[in-house]
């Protein structure tokens, strides 16, 4: 494939940013948008260390234990001991998070469907199928990005 193909992808992926920002938008006015990507974590994977729940985000520890204090100190989120590892805590939604989580989940899905309505499901079946794809592609350790240095 040539070149500019790979740079339009590049340019395409960046514009991926903007779909998240207009999403966000959505959002209840006191939850962030990096901290309702931890709710949905949580609630897809389960309880988690922090440290797993790190890996998850792909950010630093510091950004995500900015955001479990903020959802728990805001009663969406508990931490309890690790019977596994006395050093860590296990993160958990609580019912509160839960049910915040339900309420955006179902209006965001609402506004997916809204706005992709002139899509077929098979269109929106691709676009899930080519993400994921492109998610273990560059996530992947087998497939890590090198930073070159010009």
């Amino acid at each position: 494939m040539e070149q500019a193909t790979y740079r339009d992808l590049m340019h395409r992926l960046s514009e991926v940013g903007a779909v998240k920002k207009g999403l966000a938008r959505n959002l209840p006015p006191a939850l962030p948008a990096g901290s309702a990507g931890v709710l949905g974590l949580l609630s897809q994977h389960g309880e988690m260390t922090i440290s797993e729940l790190t890996d998850l985000l792909a950010v630093d520890i510091s950004v995500t234990s900015r955001h479990v204090s903020y959802l728990a100190d805001q009663g969406w989120l508990e931490r309890s001991p690790n019977p596994a590892d006395g050093r860590s805590r296990l993160l958990c939604l609580t019912a509160s998070g839960r049910d915040l989580l339900a309420g955006f989940s179902d209006h965001i899905t609402e506004l997916l469907s809204e706005r992709l309505s002139d899509w077929s499901d098979d269109e929106v079946h691709e676009l899930i199928r080519l993400m994921a794809k492109l998610h273990d592609s560059l996530v992947c350790p087998a497939h890590t990005l090198t930073h070159v240095r010009s």
